[in-house]
Protein backbone atom coordinates (compact mmCIF):
# COMPACT_ATOMS: atom_id res chain seq x y z
CA UNK A 1 0.00 0.00 0.00
CA UNK A 2 1.44 3.36 -1.01
CA UNK A 3 1.45 6.31 1.35
CA UNK A 4 1.33 9.94 0.34
CA UNK A 5 4.71 11.62 0.85
CA UNK A 6 5.05 13.59 4.10
CA UNK A 7 5.39 17.32 3.56
CA UNK A 8 6.33 19.63 6.40
CA UNK A 9 4.67 22.99 6.73
CA UNK A 10 6.77 25.80 5.33
CA UNK A 11 8.12 28.46 7.65
CA UNK A 12 6.69 31.90 6.96
CA UNK A 13 9.78 34.11 7.22
CA UNK A 14 7.59 37.07 8.14
CA UNK A 15 7.16 35.37 11.52
CA UNK A 16 10.85 35.94 12.30
CA UNK A 17 12.69 39.07 13.41
CA UNK A 18 16.46 39.33 12.93
CA UNK A 19 17.46 37.16 15.94
CA UNK A 20 14.79 34.61 15.09
CA UNK A 21 15.80 34.42 11.45
CA UNK A 22 19.51 34.18 12.29
CA UNK A 23 18.71 31.22 14.54
CA UNK A 24 16.55 29.65 11.83
CA UNK A 25 19.32 29.89 9.22
CA UNK A 26 21.80 28.43 11.71
CA UNK A 27 19.47 25.47 12.23
CA UNK A 28 19.68 24.91 8.46
CA UNK A 29 23.47 24.84 8.61
CA UNK A 30 23.69 28.29 7.01
CA UNK A 31 25.66 31.30 8.24
CA UNK A 32 23.53 33.74 10.31
CA UNK A 33 24.36 36.65 7.98
CA UNK A 34 21.90 35.10 5.51
CA UNK A 35 19.18 36.53 7.74
CA UNK A 36 20.34 40.07 7.00
CA UNK A 37 20.33 39.40 3.27
CA UNK A 38 16.80 37.97 3.26
CA UNK A 39 15.42 40.68 5.57
CA UNK A 40 16.72 43.36 3.22
CA UNK A 41 15.04 41.64 0.28
CA UNK A 42 11.77 41.37 2.19
CA UNK A 43 11.56 44.85 3.66
CA UNK A 44 13.88 47.08 1.62
CA UNK A 45 12.89 45.65 -1.76
CA UNK A 46 9.49 44.15 -0.82
CA UNK A 47 10.50 40.96 -2.60
CA UNK A 48 8.63 37.75 -1.74
CA UNK A 49 10.14 35.39 -4.35
CA UNK A 50 13.31 33.58 -3.37
CA UNK A 51 14.38 33.12 -7.00
CA UNK A 52 14.67 36.93 -7.26
CA UNK A 53 17.09 37.19 -4.32
CA UNK A 54 20.16 37.33 -6.50
CA UNK A 55 22.85 37.61 -3.80
CA UNK A 56 21.84 34.17 -2.50
CA UNK A 57 23.33 31.10 -4.13
CA UNK A 58 21.12 29.06 -6.44
CA UNK A 59 21.22 26.06 -4.10
CA UNK A 60 20.08 28.16 -1.14
CA UNK A 61 17.31 29.74 -3.18
CA UNK A 62 16.08 26.26 -4.08
CA UNK A 63 16.22 25.14 -0.45
CA UNK A 64 14.27 28.20 0.67
CA UNK A 65 11.61 27.57 -1.97
CA UNK A 66 11.18 24.06 -0.54
CA UNK A 67 11.01 24.88 3.17
CA UNK A 68 10.01 28.53 3.51
CA UNK A 69 7.59 31.14 2.23
CA UNK A 70 6.91 34.86 2.56
CA UNK A 71 3.15 35.09 2.94
CA UNK A 72 1.15 38.23 3.74
CA UNK A 73 -2.57 38.59 4.50
CA UNK A 74 -4.61 38.65 1.30
CA UNK A 75 -6.37 41.83 0.21
CA UNK A 76 -10.10 41.06 0.04
CA UNK A 77 -11.36 44.61 -0.34
CA UNK A 78 -9.98 48.14 -0.55
CA UNK A 79 -12.01 51.25 0.23
CA UNK A 80 -10.91 54.86 -0.10
CA UNK A 81 -12.47 57.72 1.81
CA UNK A 82 -13.16 61.16 0.42
CA UNK A 83 -10.45 62.46 2.76
CA UNK A 84 -7.81 60.09 1.35
CA UNK A 85 -7.97 57.49 4.13
CA UNK A 86 -7.64 53.94 2.81
CA UNK A 87 -9.02 50.83 4.49
CA UNK A 88 -8.18 47.25 3.54
CA UNK A 89 -10.03 44.11 4.54
CA UNK A 90 -7.28 41.50 4.79
CA UNK A 91 -8.08 37.79 4.67
CA UNK A 92 -6.52 35.31 7.10
CA UNK A 93 -6.68 31.59 7.60
CA UNK A 94 -9.84 30.06 9.04
CA UNK A 95 -12.17 32.37 7.14
CA UNK A 96 -11.30 35.38 9.31
CA UNK A 97 -10.34 38.87 8.22
CA UNK A 98 -9.02 42.03 9.87
CA UNK A 99 -9.04 45.66 8.85
CA UNK A 100 -5.99 47.87 8.37
CA UNK A 101 -6.22 51.63 7.82
CA UNK A 102 -3.83 54.17 6.27
CA UNK A 103 -4.32 57.84 7.21
CA UNK A 104 -2.38 60.30 5.02
CA UNK A 105 -1.51 63.77 6.28
CA UNK A 106 0.70 66.56 4.94
CA UNK A 107 3.74 65.68 7.04
CA UNK A 108 3.20 61.98 7.78
CA UNK A 109 1.35 58.81 6.88
CA UNK A 110 0.00 56.66 9.70
CA UNK A 111 -0.85 52.99 9.37
CA UNK A 112 -3.28 51.54 11.91
CA UNK A 113 -2.58 47.82 12.37
CA UNK A 114 -4.61 45.01 13.97
CA UNK A 115 -3.24 42.47 16.45
CA UNK A 116 -6.18 40.10 16.99
CA UNK A 117 -9.20 38.76 15.11
CA UNK A 118 -11.88 40.57 17.07
CA UNK A 119 -11.34 41.55 20.71
CA UNK A 120 -12.15 39.89 24.01
CA UNK A 121 -12.23 43.03 26.18
CA UNK A 122 -15.80 44.12 25.35
CA UNK A 123 -15.34 47.87 25.75
CA UNK A 124 -18.92 49.10 25.48
CA UNK A 125 -18.31 51.99 23.07
CA UNK A 126 -16.20 50.09 20.51
CA UNK A 127 -17.66 48.40 17.44
CA UNK A 128 -14.80 45.89 17.30
CA UNK A 129 -15.69 44.72 20.80
CA UNK A 130 -19.23 43.72 19.77
CA UNK A 131 -17.97 40.99 17.42
CA UNK A 132 -16.45 38.60 19.91
CA UNK A 133 -12.98 37.11 19.64
CA UNK A 134 -11.47 34.36 17.51
CA UNK A 135 -7.68 34.29 17.83
CA UNK A 136 -4.41 36.15 18.05
CA UNK A 137 -2.59 37.11 14.87
CA UNK A 138 0.83 35.64 14.17
CA UNK A 139 3.90 37.88 13.88
CA UNK A 140 3.73 37.39 10.11
CA UNK A 141 0.09 38.48 10.02
CA UNK A 142 0.91 41.63 12.01
CA UNK A 143 4.00 42.75 10.11
CA UNK A 144 2.40 41.41 6.92
CA UNK A 145 -0.22 44.16 7.19
CA UNK A 146 2.57 46.75 7.12
CA UNK A 147 4.36 45.08 4.23
CA UNK A 148 1.15 44.66 2.24
CA UNK A 149 0.24 48.32 2.78
CA UNK A 150 3.75 49.40 1.78
CA UNK A 151 3.45 47.50 -1.50
CA UNK A 152 -0.02 48.87 -2.24
CA UNK A 153 0.92 52.46 -1.37
CA UNK A 154 4.20 52.50 -3.29
CA UNK A 155 6.19 52.98 -0.09
CA UNK A 156 9.94 52.90 -0.78
CA UNK A 157 12.26 52.02 2.09
CA UNK A 158 15.07 54.27 0.84
CA UNK A 159 13.02 56.71 -1.19
CA UNK A 160 9.41 57.86 -0.96
CA UNK A 161 8.26 56.83 2.51
CA UNK A 162 4.46 56.79 2.49
CA UNK A 163 4.31 55.06 5.89
CA UNK A 164 6.05 57.19 8.54
CA UNK A 165 4.16 55.99 11.62
CA UNK A 166 2.63 52.69 12.71
CA UNK A 167 0.05 52.50 15.49
CA UNK A 168 -1.16 49.24 17.01
CA UNK A 169 -4.67 50.64 17.34
CA UNK A 170 -6.59 48.36 15.01
CA UNK A 171 -8.64 45.34 16.01
CA UNK A 172 -7.69 43.67 19.29
CA UNK A 173 -5.68 44.31 22.45
CA UNK A 174 -2.01 44.14 21.39
CA UNK A 175 -0.62 43.26 24.82
CA UNK A 176 -2.80 40.14 24.96
CA UNK A 177 -0.79 38.92 21.96
CA UNK A 178 2.58 39.81 23.42
CA UNK A 179 4.74 36.98 22.05
CA UNK A 180 3.73 37.66 18.45
CA UNK A 181 3.64 41.43 18.89
CA UNK A 182 7.23 42.01 20.02
CA UNK A 183 8.98 40.44 16.98
CA UNK A 184 6.66 42.47 14.73
CA UNK A 185 7.61 45.65 16.59
CA UNK A 186 11.28 44.71 16.25
CA UNK A 187 10.82 44.48 12.48
CA UNK A 188 9.11 47.88 12.38
CA UNK A 189 12.02 49.40 14.32
CA UNK A 190 14.97 47.48 12.85
CA UNK A 191 17.04 49.10 10.08
CA UNK A 192 16.77 45.74 8.32
CA UNK A 193 13.01 46.14 8.48
CA UNK A 194 11.08 49.41 8.22
CA UNK A 195 13.60 51.44 10.22
CA UNK A 196 11.05 53.51 12.15
CA UNK A 197 12.10 55.56 15.17
CA UNK A 198 10.79 54.59 18.61
CA UNK A 199 8.43 57.57 18.77
CA UNK A 200 6.91 56.55 15.42
CA UNK A 201 5.76 53.10 16.54
CA UNK A 202 2.94 53.17 19.10
CA UNK A 203 1.29 50.36 21.04
CA UNK A 204 -2.19 51.20 22.31
CA UNK A 205 -3.59 49.27 25.25
CA UNK A 206 -6.84 49.31 27.20
CA UNK A 207 -4.74 49.15 30.36
CA UNK A 208 -3.20 45.69 30.66
CA UNK A 209 -0.76 46.58 33.44
CA UNK A 210 1.47 43.45 33.35
CA UNK A 211 1.81 43.85 29.58
CA UNK A 212 2.85 47.50 29.94
CA UNK A 213 5.60 46.47 32.33
CA UNK A 214 6.80 43.67 30.04
CA UNK A 215 6.72 45.94 26.99
CA UNK A 216 9.07 48.45 28.60
CA UNK A 217 11.73 45.78 28.99
CA UNK A 218 11.17 44.16 25.59
CA UNK A 219 11.28 46.91 22.95
CA UNK A 220 11.53 50.70 22.77
CA UNK A 221 8.24 52.02 21.39
CA UNK A 222 5.71 54.70 22.31
CA UNK A 223 2.79 53.86 24.58
CA UNK A 224 -0.84 54.95 24.27
CA UNK A 225 -3.51 54.10 26.86
CA UNK A 226 -7.24 54.03 26.20
CA UNK A 227 -8.40 55.87 29.32
CA UNK A 228 -11.86 57.31 28.51
CA UNK A 229 -12.76 58.13 32.12
CA UNK A 230 -11.01 59.84 35.07
CA UNK A 231 -12.54 57.72 37.87
CA UNK A 232 -12.82 53.98 38.43
CA UNK A 233 -16.60 53.63 38.55
CA UNK A 234 -17.15 55.21 35.14
CA UNK A 235 -14.08 53.62 33.57
CA UNK A 236 -15.18 50.16 34.69
CA UNK A 237 -18.50 50.76 32.93
CA UNK A 238 -16.76 51.74 29.70
CA UNK A 239 -13.65 49.53 29.91
CA UNK A 240 -14.41 46.36 31.92
CA UNK A 241 -10.68 45.55 32.19
CA UNK A 242 -10.56 48.35 34.78
CA UNK A 243 -12.03 45.95 37.35
CA UNK A 244 -8.77 43.99 37.30
CA UNK A 245 -6.36 46.89 36.78
CA UNK A 246 -7.89 50.05 38.32
CA UNK A 247 -6.76 53.55 37.48
CA UNK A 248 -4.23 54.02 40.32
CA UNK A 249 -2.39 50.84 39.33
CA UNK A 250 -2.53 51.82 35.66
CA UNK A 251 -1.13 55.30 36.33
CA UNK A 252 1.81 53.84 38.26
CA UNK A 253 2.60 51.48 35.35
CA UNK A 254 2.53 54.47 32.99
CA UNK A 255 4.87 56.49 35.20
CA UNK A 256 7.25 53.55 35.34
CA UNK A 257 7.07 53.10 31.56
CA UNK A 258 8.51 56.56 30.83
CA UNK A 259 10.76 56.76 33.88
CA UNK A 260 14.35 57.38 32.83
CA UNK A 261 13.36 58.02 29.22
CA UNK A 262 14.18 61.61 28.35
CA UNK A 263 11.32 63.62 26.85
CA UNK A 264 9.08 60.53 26.65
CA UNK A 265 5.37 60.77 27.36
CA UNK A 266 2.35 58.48 27.46
CA UNK A 267 -0.53 59.36 25.14
CA UNK A 268 -3.90 59.00 26.85
CA UNK A 269 -6.84 58.48 24.54
CA UNK A 270 -10.16 59.83 25.73
CA UNK A 271 -13.27 59.23 23.62
CA UNK A 272 -15.88 61.90 24.33
CA UNK A 273 -19.48 60.68 24.59
CA UNK A 274 -22.44 62.97 25.16
CA UNK A 275 -23.51 63.17 28.82
CA UNK A 276 -21.31 60.16 29.67
CA UNK A 277 -17.76 61.41 30.21
CA UNK A 278 -17.74 64.92 28.77
CA UNK A 279 -18.80 67.09 31.75
CA UNK A 280 -16.56 69.92 32.98
CA UNK A 281 -16.20 67.97 36.21
CA UNK A 282 -14.72 65.05 34.29
CA UNK A 283 -12.21 67.42 32.69
CA UNK A 284 -11.12 68.76 36.08
CA UNK A 285 -10.80 65.21 37.45
CA UNK A 286 -8.68 64.32 34.43
CA UNK A 287 -6.32 67.24 35.09
CA UNK A 288 -5.83 66.06 38.67
CA UNK A 289 -5.26 62.46 37.55
CA UNK A 290 -2.71 63.12 34.81
CA UNK A 291 -0.69 65.81 36.57
CA UNK A 292 1.77 63.21 37.87
CA UNK A 293 2.30 61.43 34.53
CA UNK A 294 4.38 62.85 31.66
CA UNK A 295 1.58 62.74 29.14
CA UNK A 296 -0.33 64.02 26.17
CA UNK A 297 -4.10 63.83 25.91
CA UNK A 298 -5.80 62.83 22.69
CA UNK A 299 -9.49 63.76 22.74
CA UNK A 300 -11.49 61.64 20.31
CA UNK A 301 -15.04 62.49 19.21
CA UNK A 302 -17.09 59.29 19.53
CA UNK A 303 -17.63 57.54 16.21
CA UNK A 304 -21.10 55.95 16.17
CA UNK A 305 -21.86 52.49 14.84
CA UNK A 306 -25.15 50.61 14.34
CA UNK A 307 -26.85 49.67 17.60
CA UNK A 308 -24.75 51.77 19.94
CA UNK A 309 -26.44 53.63 22.77
CA UNK A 310 -23.79 56.35 22.85
CA UNK A 311 -23.76 59.67 21.02
CA UNK A 312 -20.90 61.96 20.10
CA UNK A 313 -20.40 65.04 22.24
CA UNK A 314 -21.22 68.33 20.55
CA UNK A 315 -18.37 70.44 19.22
CA UNK A 316 -19.16 73.03 21.93
CA UNK A 317 -18.76 70.44 24.71
CA UNK A 318 -15.59 69.05 23.14
CA UNK A 319 -14.06 72.52 22.86
CA UNK A 320 -15.02 73.37 26.45
CA UNK A 321 -13.53 70.09 27.68
CA UNK A 322 -10.28 70.83 25.84
CA UNK A 323 -10.14 74.36 27.25
CA UNK A 324 -10.45 73.09 30.82
CA UNK A 325 -7.76 70.43 30.56
CA UNK A 326 -5.35 72.77 28.78
CA UNK A 327 -5.94 75.48 31.39
CA UNK A 328 -5.00 72.81 33.92
CA UNK A 329 -1.61 72.36 32.27
CA UNK A 330 -2.23 69.34 30.05
CA UNK A 331 -1.27 69.10 26.39
CA UNK A 332 -4.53 68.17 24.67
CA UNK A 333 -5.44 67.80 21.02
CA UNK A 334 -8.75 66.87 19.43
CA UNK A 335 -8.34 64.06 16.92
CA UNK A 336 -9.79 64.89 13.55
CA UNK A 337 -12.18 62.13 12.51
CA UNK A 338 -10.84 60.43 9.38
CA UNK A 339 -12.37 57.78 7.15
CA UNK A 340 -15.80 57.94 8.77
CA UNK A 341 -17.56 57.47 5.42
CA UNK A 342 -15.90 54.05 5.03
CA UNK A 343 -16.18 53.06 8.74
CA UNK A 344 -12.42 53.44 9.17
CA UNK A 345 -12.54 55.84 12.12
CA UNK A 346 -11.41 55.03 15.64
CA UNK A 347 -13.55 52.29 17.21
CA UNK A 348 -15.31 51.39 13.95
CA UNK A 349 -13.15 48.54 12.63
CA UNK A 350 -15.07 45.29 12.30
CA UNK A 351 -13.29 42.90 9.92
CA UNK A 352 -14.71 39.39 9.70
CA UNK A 353 -14.63 37.41 12.92
CA UNK A 354 -15.71 33.81 13.41
CA UNK A 355 -16.70 34.51 17.01
CA UNK A 356 -15.62 31.87 19.52
CA UNK A 357 -16.87 33.79 22.54
CA UNK A 358 -20.55 34.09 21.55
CA UNK A 359 -20.51 37.75 22.51
CA UNK A 360 -21.82 38.68 19.07
CA UNK A 361 -25.03 36.79 19.82
CA UNK A 362 -25.23 38.34 23.29
CA UNK A 363 -24.82 41.80 21.78
CA UNK A 364 -27.64 41.17 19.32
CA UNK A 365 -29.87 39.98 22.16
CA UNK A 366 -29.13 43.13 24.17
CA UNK A 367 -30.00 45.32 21.18
CA UNK A 368 -33.23 43.41 20.63
CA UNK A 369 -34.17 43.84 24.29
CA UNK A 370 -33.49 47.58 24.12
CA UNK A 371 -35.70 47.97 21.07
CA UNK A 372 -38.75 46.30 22.65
Amino acid sequence: MEHAPHTEARTNLLDLDEPGMSSWFSSMGERPFRARQVLKWMFHHQETRFDKMTDLGLDLRDRLSDCAEITMPEVLREQQSDDGTVKWLLGLSGGNAVETVFIPEKTRGTLCVSSQVGCALNCTFCSTGTQGFNRNLSTGEIIGQVLQAARLLGHERNGKRRITNVVMMGMGEPLLNFDALVPALNLMRDDLGFGLAAKRVTVSTAGLVPGIRKLRDAVDVALAVSLHAPVDELRTELVPLNRKYPIAELMQACRDYVSGKKKRTVTFEYTLMHEVNDHPGHARQLVKLLRSVPSKLNLIPFNPFPGTRYRCSSSERINRFQEIVMAGGLIATVRKTRGEDIDAACGQLVGKVRDRTRRSRAHRERLEAQST
